[in-house]
């Protein structure tokens, strides 16, 4: 997206809805505020215009690079899913929240699936946030204790939970768990189609739950689909010599 002075931000809101997530990480106000230009907003918060206009100028960027993962190590492969995926579950959750709240409490009796898509949120949201804990501090740590020993040529010890394929399965089915959530808020949502004369916020909250969805696909497809049958291949093949 090109920067243009005097352009509002409503202007750039307008133009692409995921201008909007750049203005409220900075608390510039794009919904009812939003008709003054990025210039005078940036001055009334003493943001520097310069790093807004770097932000907005790389919304539509592509983030990633279609990559040859099925190739990497497993333990960069984990270093990789626990930097990109989770720290973008993290980063984003909050943000979400705030939206999907706001929405259900301004347009819930005009639009009433949107207080549904409230709870669903928070309940595939605190879903998460307990699943990244038990990847980054059970699954993963042992994942690594296997591929050091494959390395070394050590007998990777026998852990509590007694296989991997234990908590891998219970990993999956809490994956397909949260794609069932997200299959419901896409239902509910159109697609991610705001009604029409939606506000700002509201379009917001789709565009944001849209690319939070198709972030949630990659992470799982690593996951499941790469370094899952690995581990399992992995701590077969060390019992097996």
């Amino acid at each position: 997206m090109v920067f243009s002075k005097g352009k509002t931000v409503a202007d750039y809101v307008t133009e692409n809805i995921k201008t909007a997530h750049v203005f409220k990480k900075y608390g510039i106000d794009f919904c009812c505020g939003g008709n003054v230009s990025v210039e005078e907003a940036c001055a009334q918060k003493r943001i520097d215009v310069n790093l807004i206009e770097k932000e907005l100028s790389e919304v539509d960027a592509v983030k990633d690079l279609i990559e040859d993962y099925d190739k990497w190590e497993l333990d960069f492969l984990m270093i990789y899913i626990e930097n990109v995926h989770h720290t973008y579950v993290r980063e984003n959750l909050p943000l979400l929240s705030e939206y999907a709240n706001k929405v259900a409490k301004v347009h819930g009796n005009r639009h009433p699936e949107v207080v549904e898509i409230n709870k669903l949120f928070h309940e595939v949201a605190n879903e998460l946030s307990s699943h990244l804990l038990k990847e980054e501090q059970v699954l993963f740590p042992f994942i690594k204790q296997l591929f050091e020993a494959k390395k070394q040529g050590l007998i990777a010890k026998t852990p509590s939970f007694s296989t991997v394929n234990n908590p891998i399965r219970m990993m999956e089915y809490e994956h397909e768990n949260a794609g069932n959530i997200f299959k419901e808020i896409a239902r509910l949502t159109n697609n991610y189609l705001p009604p029409e004369g939606a506000c700002n916020t509201h379009k917001a909250l789709y565009s944001k739950l849209e690319e939070f969805e198709q972030d949630l696909h990659k992470h799982i497809h690593l996951e499941n689909n790469i370094l899952h049958p690995k581990a399992i291949e992995l701590e077969r093949s060390l019992n097996a010599s």
